[in-house]
């Protein structure tokens, strides 16, 4: 198996991750645990990432010499419907807005054609210190259909 397939792949508007329910992310009902859909979004977001060439260890030592970290400023959630072990879940991760100081990010995880769960993250650039700082426009671009870097 390839990294590329452990990362998910990149689609023409976003990424998108395939993920399995193991029992570890259900609750005692046998349906997902609300705070696990947060594990699966988080792993979709830093494999588009990884696949558009942006290493985030990297980018919070270097990033122009004041690092350059993402971190979740906010999110909202809509859970729809449940999702149980053993389902095989698609998390797809499309860019809204990526320059300035924030990224959007939507998400939303599937089951087939069924939609479990529907996201918006905003996500803020911070250098090294904890201060605003503008998003790259050469790292901007790559969330706009730009790829990684060569």
């Amino acid at each position: 198996m390839s990294l590329i397939s452990l990362a998910g792949e990149l689609t023409d508007n976003g990424h998108r991750l395939i993920q399995r329910v193991y029992y570890e992310d259900t609750d005692f009902s046998g349906v997902v645990y609300h705070a696990r859909y947060l594990h699966f979004m988080e792993r979709a977001r830093t494999d588009y990432l990884r696949l558009l060439g942006v290493e985030q260890a990297t980018l919070a030592i270097e990033g122009d010499t004041e690092g350059l970290v993402f971190v979740v400023h906010r999110m909202e959630i809509d859970f729809k419907q449940p999702a149980r072990m053993d389902d095989i879940l698609t998390i797809v991760t499309t860019t809204e807005k990526a320059g300035g100081a924030k990224m959007v990010l939507a998400q939303e995880i599937r089951r087939d054609d069924t939609l479990l769960i529907a996201a918006k993250v905003i996500i803020a650039v911070i250098n090294g210190k904890g201060r605003p700082r503008r998003l790259p426009e050469t790292l901007a671009a790559r969330f706009w259909g730009a790829g990684p870097a060569v």
